[in-house]
């Protein structure tokens, strides 16, 4: 790794997700990109940046133990995004 930052290209991410598949020995067709980037968005926005990759993992994690399949993701992204969206309600009641 090297101090200097470097960004994947947006037409690389293809490429790069098929790449961490093969080398995970990962269905490629069980990965749904922009149901993830926009788990990460949702919690980015509604929790906290450093939460957006924690939470992907967590979705991941959960996501395998139920099967892995697409729909275990969905399952999973889909109840993170809910507890997401009423993070700042819930914490500006208290």
């Amino acid at each position: 790794m090297t101090d200097t930052p470097t960004h994947l290209p947006v037409e690389a991410l293809d490429d790069w997700t098929t790449a961490v598949c093969e080398a995970l020995d990962i269905d490629r067709e069980s990965v749904d990109v922009a149901l993830l980037l926009n788990l990460a968005r949702d919690v980015a926005h509604g929790v906290a940046r450093p939460a957006a990759p924690l939470s992907a993992y967590l979705a991941g994690l959960a996501a395998g133990r139920a099967g892995g399949t697409r729909e275990d993701t969905a399952a999973a992204v889909s109840a993170i995004t809910g507890l997401a969206v009423t993070w700042r309600a819930s914490e500006t009641d208290s």
